[in-house]
């Protein structure tokens, strides 16, 4: 039986990691005006992206409490919305390769499998919890019936982290795994944009891309050399970009949210992207919520940094509010009791 002194512990721990989720979200929204001054820069796109997360953040917090099943499986049902409307309703260019709209399909089903999954856990009703599981199912089914294969993998990668979680009795191991895996696709995207592979395994991993993406990564990571500190500010990738220009239409991005802040914002900006993503497995680390719970929402967050690593699915602010969301959703502390589980 956990004591007082054990409780009071874990929520003073809980409150610092809320404490340094205000900071760094803070910074991220501060940084892009630094990055700006003296140039004819636009951070309002940043500043919307960092305002959605926060939002959504807040809402899934507070709804959370609440309703531990209802609200996640509401959010799930309203990410296949959107996802299954996003071709039709999402202004400007209409993207498909490479991973435009796709990339934000792919997000938001992913979004969605996992907050299925988040309530599937949540819920004491074996029926229930079985409708639920069957619902992440049928969202990735979507995928597949969307003709999105991105969508469908990403989904089902979700799904099954999410049953292989119901083993685990620590979640720090499984959090720490999901860094490594994101630390690793960084690494591989940044090793691609760098061109310091091997020939044979740089041929495997651009395989499946357009040749014009990693000439846009390439195009970014050269304007990160040369702009090492605050980059060349935010939302001037586009007009600096020579690849960038070859796009019709263009849409001014790299197509990569690590390299998008290496180019525009510099160094502090990937650390803050880097810090932004370690913090909320450090508050799923310390949510009141199950094991089954945060390391599902991990797992989906996981999925949705990859995907934005080589697409620009952070572009859309319905993906950047639904990130918020499911993340709040699982650090939540619950008013019903009996409902945290361990």
């Amino acid at each position: 039986m956990t004591s007082a002194a054990e409780k009071e512990t874990d929520n003073d721990r809980r409150n610092v990691s809320d404490a340094l989720g205000v900071v760094i979200l803070g910074a991220c929204a501060g940084w892009p005006l630094i990055a700006a001054i003296g140039r004819d820069a636009r951070p309002e796109g940043v500043l919307l992206a960092v305002l959605a997360v926060a939002a959504g953040y807040a809402a899934g917090r507070m709804s959370g409490s609440l309703l531990p099943v209802a609200a996640p499986c509401a959010g799930a049902l309203a990410g296949l919305g959107l996802a299954v409307a996003m071709p039709r309703v999402a202004p400007g260019p209409q993207f498909t390769t490479p991973l435009g709209h796709t990339g934000a399909v792919a997000a938001l089903l992913a979004l969605a499998t996992g907050a299925a999954c988040c309530a599937a856990w949540a819920t004491p009703v074996p029926a229930l919890r079985f409708g639920l599981r069957m619902l992440a199912a049928g969202i990735t089914a979507a995928g597949a019936v969307m003709g999105s294969a991105a969508a469908c993998a990403a989904s089902a990668v979700v799904l099954l982290c999410s049953l292989a979680a119901g083993r685990m009795r620590r979640r720090g191991p499984g959090l720490a795994g999901l860094a490594l895996a994101a630390a690793l696709v960084t690494g591989a995207l940044w090793a691609v944009a760098a061109n310091v592979l091997p020939a044979g395994l740089t041929s495997a991993l651009e395989g499946p891309l357009p040749e014009h993406r990693v000439q846009l990564w390439r195009d970014a990571l050269r304007l990160a050399h040369g702009n090492t500190a605050v980059g060349v500010g935010p939302g001037r990738f586009g007009e600096l970009s020579g690849a960038a220009s070859g796009v019709l239409p263009p849409d001014g991005r790299p197509h990569s949210a690590p390299l998008q802040q290496a180019a525009e914002q510099g160094l502090v900006g990937v650390l803050l992207l880097a810090t932004a993503f370690c913090w909320i497995l450090y508050a799923l680390w310390r949510s009141p919520r199950s094991t089954p719970v945060t390391l599902t929402a991990g797992a989906a967050l996981t999925v949705l940094a990859a995907v934005a690593a080589v697409g620009n699915a952070l572009s859309f602010t319905t993906v950047s509010a639904g990130a918020g969301l499911l993340a709040g959703l699982a650090t939540a502390h619950p008013w019903v009791a009996g409902v945290s589980g361990s």
